[in-house]
């Protein structure tokens, strides 16, 4: 697949999910970046701003598998995996695959299930398989967890632990839409539409999962100036020297920023990236691989608003 023809694909399909999922551009821009880029992405909003929608409006533009998980606190980690069961009839153990074997998986309020449960897709989304009875399965390709929870303020809630979010390609914070659009999404899904739903049943497949793996191949191959590497691993050793956080990024968050980086430069249509790639996914990327002080907490500042000090006190290059 040329470049030309990748950009032009991944606008098609920005553009049919954007004229569904009004006001919430960025969102969607960040989603698609984050599956050029073979990653996986954590959504978290307040209930009600669409972050079920967006991820469904997305799995209708693919003609692959998709498959939802909705965490609650019983659910269990072979609800997740699958597990290995004994045939009466047949006398012998038969393996019953889990929703993990699939291409695209919605696992919709994450943070509602225990540790353990979460945990069940370590080893999915870092290694792409699962271990069943000792025998390590292999996942289809591709594979992209979109996983959504609601802030931790909320009642009923679990904390995810360190080690499962720094395996997010990025986390996308889903905000209130602007008045406007509010309206225009509002005269959109209470227009010609009983239920909410039935506004969003389009099924117009644009991507496959063959096109899927070229636009990564593509992605791949974007230009990367040394100068652009050593600023990334710059901003990144950065957030481990300031005193505002308690914890910094590790090796995997200097990874990440480059991939996004690049699919981010497909969105605008260049083939090589710019230092202004690398500070646009620098919230999405580093938000939730850091931790601030205590200090800095009791102070009021934000991850976003200290992530915005480190990035104005670490020189970009000029290319």
């Amino acid at each position: 697949m040329s470049f030309k023809e990748a950009q032009s694909l991944v606008n098609q399909v920005r553009d049919t999910i954007n004229r569904e999922l009004i006001g919430q551009q960025e969102v969607v821009d960040q989603v698609l970046i984050t599956l050029l880029s073979n990653g996986h992405v954590l959504l978290e909003g307040v209930p009600g701003l669409g972050k079920t929608l967006l991820v469904r409006l997305l799995a209708n533009s693919f003609s692959g598998d998709f498959k939802r998980i909705q965490f609650t606190p019983d659910l269990m980690p072979a609800d997740v995996t699958g597990h290995v069961l004994f045939d009466m009839q047949e006398n012998n153990f038969k393996v019953r695959h889990g929703p993990v074997f699939t291409n695209l998986l919605l696992a919709d309020e994450i943070n509602r299930a225990p540790a353990k449960t979460q945990a069940a897709l370590l080893e999915v989304m870092q290694e792409r398989q699962v271990t069943l009875e000792g025998k390590a399965k292999e996942l289809p390709t591709p594979f992209m967890v979109l996983a959504t929870q609601n802030p931790i303020e909320q009642e009923g809630t679990y904390p995810l632990p360190e080690a499962q979010l720094d395996r997010f390609l990025m986390k996308v914070v889903i905000d209130y839409p602007t008045e406007q659009a509010e309206i225009d999404l509002t005269k959109l899904v209470t227009t010609g539409f009983i239920d909410d739903q039935d506004a969003f049943q389009s099924n117009t497949h644009l991507l496959t999962s063959d096109q899927v793996k070229a636009l990564q191949k593509v992605v791949a191959n974007i230009v990367v100036d040394d100068q652009v590497v050593e600023y990334a691993v710059r901003l990144v050793r950065s957030t481990r020297e300031t005193t505002l956080l308690q914890r910094g990024a590790g090796t995997r968050a200097c990874l990440a920023l480059i991939r996004s980086a690049r699919a981010h430069a497909l969105l605008r249509g260049s083939d090589f990236v710019l230092p202004d790639d690398i500070k646009t996914m620098a919230f999405p990327v580093l938000r939730h691989r850091v931790a601030l002080s205590a200090d800095t907490e009791i102070d009021g500042f934000s991850i976003d608003q200290v992530l915005t000090k480190i990035l104005s006190s670490v020189d970009a290059p000029r290319l």
